[in-house]
């Protein structure tokens, strides 16, 4: 069956494999993103599968404006990836209203703006699926990362609440903790990194699409990326 799908916070790394992912099994995706070099040269090699749409998601309108054309060119949206996430790396003496206002901005009300939209979608279908990027952030505070910390546990929230009231609605809400460091697109700069090992983008992505294919019975409230520990 042929899906349709919005990936907002698109760009090199995970949100790319993302895309192709998707793309792959079959999806036409939208791809949300406030580049729009990068999201129309990504679109171009993707194919008529995949459309460009330069989405503020911190801006309602830009949201709604965008799930419309995804409608428009692909109909209505059954799978939606919130990857987008923001924050200044900084502590609580460092960060100023405004760069925390922003991690906000991104992360748990930008997701809330995209699941919005998407929901009224699955309602009116046959439901659907969304997925949270997650981080062990969402889990353990981290020191310096006050913004990033506090809007990764609020998505963390948002995602649980989500799921227990849209759960019998027949739609999957999934929160996915990551850690660690993710490929780079480029090897140069895996490079110049550390030798810790790398997490693979195209292998991430394969679980995210394990999600959207998950028979309701053995539906996932959190999977668990982080080394040496258990899914559940």
């Amino acid at each position: 069956m042929s899906r349709t799908a919005v990936i907002a916070g698109v760009g090199p790394g995970l949100g790319e494999s993302l895309a192709k992912t998707f793309v792959d099994e079959g999806c036409q995706v939208g791809l949300f993103a406030r580049s729009a070099s990068y999201l129309e040269s990504l679109s171009a090699d993707l194919g008529d599968n995949a459309l460009a749409v330069q989405t503020d998601i911190t801006i309602p309108d830009q949201v709604a404006a965008g799930f419309e054309q995804v409608r428009d060119e692909f109909g209505p949206v059954d799978v939606l990836v919130n990857h987008a996430s923001g924050g200044a790396w900084k502590g609580t003496q460092e960060i100023s209203h405004d760069e925390f206002q922003r991690a906000l901005a991104v992360g748990p009300a930008g997701g809330l703006a995209c699941s919005q939209e998407a929901v009224d979608d699955m309602l009116t279908g046959d439901g659907g699926t969304i997925i949270f990027t997650g981080a062990t952030s969402a889990v353990r505070g981290r020191d310096g990362g006050v913004g990033f910390s506090a809007a990764k546990f609020a998505v963390r929230g948002l995602a649980e609440s989500m799921a227990r009231e849209l759960g019998p609605e027949g739609i999957h809400v999934a929160h996915v903790v990551i850690d660690g460091q993710i490929l780079p697109t480029n090897a140069a700069d895996a490079a110049d990194r550390d030798a810790e090992p790398y997490l693979d983008p195209d292998e991430i992505a394969q679980s995210y699409w394990h999600l959207v294919e998950q028979d309701r019975s053995a539906w996932t409230l959190e999977l668990d990326l982080r080394p040496h520990v258990e899914t559940f």
